[in-house]
């Protein structure tokens, strides 16, 4: 098995290891987003009760019984009461929600830095034939062609204008 070979197998597990991360944490967000949508429709369904029952105490607080015995101030005070005793378990849960979005979104940011640190350590080798890296790149600049200088030294069209290509010669 040549370098070439080993190269290309330790690439291709490297992406295959990704696509399999990537999949994998796909699957664990999109579990996350339907649990916040799942919250999003419980405050929606709070929302609903909490505008319904402000209706009804509206419609309460301008009645005539209820007018006689309120005044504005009083009516006003009781509603902002009411509405502060409706909103605060929905704002609790609703700050507890964005915790957890900030804190999945620093985890994955966390990981993908790992990940690409990773990554990078993987190193290409400078050449694929190390011998042969500086007899190729002499005979390229003496104006010979691909094809000769593969032939010449026993290795494939593809090899040398690898080793090229890294000497950003072509």
């Amino acid at each position: 098995m040549t370098a070439t070979e080993i190269i290309f197998i330790a690439i291709g597990a490297v992406l295959l290891y990704i696509l399999y991360y990537i999949f994998t944490k796909d699957a664990e967000l999109t579990r996350h987003i339907r649990s916040i949508a799942a919250a999003v429709e419980d405050v929606n369904r709070q929302i609903y009760v909490l505008e319904k029952k402000l209706y009804e105490m509206q419609n309460s607080a301008t009645s005539k019984d209820m007018h006689r015995d309120m005044n504005d101030e009083e009516i006003y005070a009781e509603i902002e009461r009411s509405v502060y005793d409706l909103i605060n378990p929905m704002s609790k849960k609703l700050s507890m929600t964005e915790q957890n979005l900030s804190d999945l979104a620093s985890a994955v940011d966390n990981r993908l830095s790992n990940l690409e640190g990773g990554i990078r350590q993987i190193s290409m080798p400078s050449s694929v034939h190390g011998n042969d890296d500086g007899k190729i790149t002499s005979l390229f600049k003496q104006g010979i062609d691909i094809d000769t200088i593969s032939k010449e030294l026993h290795l494939s069209k593809a090899e040398v204008e690898f080793v090229l290509k890294i000497n950003q010669l072509r």
